[in-house]
């Protein structure tokens, strides 16, 4: 289920041999509630996470990071996969977690309506290379950044 899942990479944080003994402790189980409940999953927790829906399943993902008690979240296309409405609810959701953490991302994303909505930095890259780096909305006006990334030259 989605909280055994959690719990094991709660009690891995802890060490190796925490991971393997029983996981079902209660100050396990009660951090793992807490992330479920940060996420909008408690609802969900006894849940096999296979089952989930994809956008829910992305989130799941997520928090299994949130389970390493991290300074830094680093996320690979955090919603590739999933429909415009539901990549914005697991963005929201996320945002909303991370300030609540008082945490930072790095984001690989190629949606761009993602990337312009919440990255307060970009950096393009191409061919190994910077294109561009900056701000969202200087980035985005770039030519070389429009031909590239967006087709318009």
């Amino acid at each position: 289920s989605l909280i055994d899942n959690l719990m094991l990479s709660i009690a891995a944080r802890h060490g190796i041999w925490q991971a393997l003994s029983p996981l079902d402790r209660p100050e396990y189980r009660a951090e793992a509630m807490e992330i479920l409940e940060l996420l909008g999953l408690a609802a969900h927790a006894d849940t096999l996470t296979g089952t989930l829906p994809e956008g829910l399943r992305k989130l799941a993902d997520i928090t299994l990071a949130f389970a390493l008690d991290p300074r830094l979240l680093v996320l690979d296309e955090p919603t590739s996969g999933v429909s415009s409405i539901e990549r914005f609810q697991i963005m929201e959701t996320l945002m909303k977690a991370m300030r609540s953490r008082k945490l930072s991302a790095l984001f690989v994303e190629h949606d761009m309506d993602v990337v312009e909505r919440y990255a307060d930095r970009v950096v393009v890259w191409n061919a190994g290379h910077v294109m561009a780096e900056g701000r969202p909305a200087e980035v985005m006006q770039d030519p070389r950044v429009l031909e590239s990334v967006v087709g318009v030259a």
